[in-house]
């Protein structure tokens, strides 16, 4: 039952991309199955803000309910953004320089460092959850925990730049120092990397600043 459920989920979410708008009764008719089941599923996907609706008025008839996917929808079909940026990156080097490259990620760090810099306070238990709270909220996945020894791992179970960071290393460089910065430590170490080494995740050990 799960992988029917899921199947007309993708199926409803399918169809949307594909008419951009549709009414229940319009998705009943696609989908073979009543008005009454779909309702259940556009109940779903709205929970999950994946999909809202508008009020369409008629001229005969009551109002109808027309569908379609939000942003974060959308986002479920596949995206390039990933060839795009290296192929953007790829000419300013070759127009410009690798110099270029390192100033770019370099204005990103600086951008980064200034817009997360007044959420990241208080002792370093505080700082390493805020920490973790804004990568989740940019998809790295994050979960951290406190070591016996007072030490913490910071876990990145996925890099939303990955294939970018395998091409220029100075992503990574550029955000171990970030978090350097923002922890207010520099007992920062990157015991295992996706970009660099091919790793499952990017794992820190984070300690208390000893100098």
């Amino acid at each position: 039952m799960r992988d029917q459920t899921t199947s007309t989920r993708s199926t409803v979410l399918t169809l949307l991309k594909r008419w951009h708008e549709l009414t229940t009764a319009e998705l009943a008719a696609e989908l073979n199955i009543t008005e009454m089941a779909v309702r259940r599923h556009l109940r779903g996907l709205e929970e999950e803000q994946l999909i809202t609706s508008r009020v369409v008025r008629q001229t005969m008839g009551r109002p109808v309910h027309k569908y379609y996917l939000t942003d974060l929808g959308s986002e479920n079909f596949p995206r390039n953004y990933s060839h795009l940026s290296l192929g953007f990156l790829e000419d300013l080097r070759s127009m410009y320089g690798a110099e270029t490259i390192n100033q770019l990620f370099e204005k990103r760090h600086t951008r980064l460092h200034q817009s997360y810099k007044p959420m990241v306070t208080g002792d370093l238990s505080e700082r390493v959850e805020a920490l973790a709270t804004i990568q989740n909220e940019q998809g790295y996945m994050v979960e951290w925990n406190e070591k016996e020894d007072g030490s913490f791992q910071f876990i990145e179970y996925n890099c939303p730049i990955a294939q970018v960071a395998k091409s220029y290393p100075i992503a990574c460089t550029c955000e171990k120092r970030l978090f350097k910065e923002l922890l207010g430590t520099d007992e920062v170490e990157r015991d295992t990397c996706m970009a660099e080494n091919g790793d499952a995740h990017c794992i820190y050990t984070i300690k208390k600043q000893t100098t």
